[in-house]
């Protein structure tokens, strides 16, 4: 089975550094092959046996805790799951660097999620995905409205990354170069119009 694990809040502060050669090694400590990680913010990308993916980011977990001395939360899918994430997305991505993917360890709290006043957030965007949460930040990441107010209505586990990181992942994960393709609402559509399978 392909997993795609999300570390959340590596390397943001001197705190929270992990080198990802460390987070390669333990990966494959554990057992999992192919393993490549993603940018600096972990990501990783490995074949494991077949389990719960819940089970799989816990392990991953214990394991960061007890060589690195660190705790941090991951989050895992499946390289089906995530395929279904990017085919699922109800939003045009207009700008792949001010779109981006909230994931979490659950699934949504919706009427936590509906107490929120859009006007509160706007012209930011958002839409509630099964696990997921898509969002437009036609202003860019910088300092975006949305995230903080989501920390503050909810003590879900999640961990974000743009639309970019998403697609470079689904990509390792089905062990394929990543087409040059713009991607807009369910559907992969390359420059020359073709779709691509």
């Amino acid at each position: 089975m392909r997993y795609v694990a999300l570390l959340r809040g590596i390397n943001i502060n001197p705190r929270s550094q992990m080198a990802m050669a460390d987070l390669r090694a333990l990966l494959e400590g554990l057992g999992h092959t192919g393993v490549s990680t993603h940018l600096r913010s972990g990501n990783a990308v490995f074949t494991g046996d077949e389990e719960p993916r819940e089970r799989v980011a816990s392990a991953i977990e214990r394991r960061i805790t007890e060589e690195l001395t660190m705790e941090v939360a991951v989050i895992v899918r499946t390289a089906g799951e995530l395929r279904a994430v990017v085919e699922e997305n109800p939003l045009e991505v207009r700008d792949p660097a001010k779109f981006a993917v909230v994931f979490l360890a659950g699934e949504p709290d919706r009427r936590t999620l509906e107490g929120i006043d859009p006007a509160s957030y706007a012209p930011e965007e958002m839409r509630v995905g099964r696990r997921e949460l898509y969002m437009y930040f036609p202003d860019g990441l910088r300092r975006p409205k949305l995230p903080p107010l989501l920390e503050k209505r909810s003590s879900a586990v999640a961990t974000m990354r743009n639309w970019n990181t998403v697609t470079k992942l689904l990509s390792l994960a089905e062990d394929r170069a990543p087409p040059p393709f713009l991607l807009t609402n369910h559907a992969f559509v390359s420059h020359d119009r073709r779709s691509i399978p």
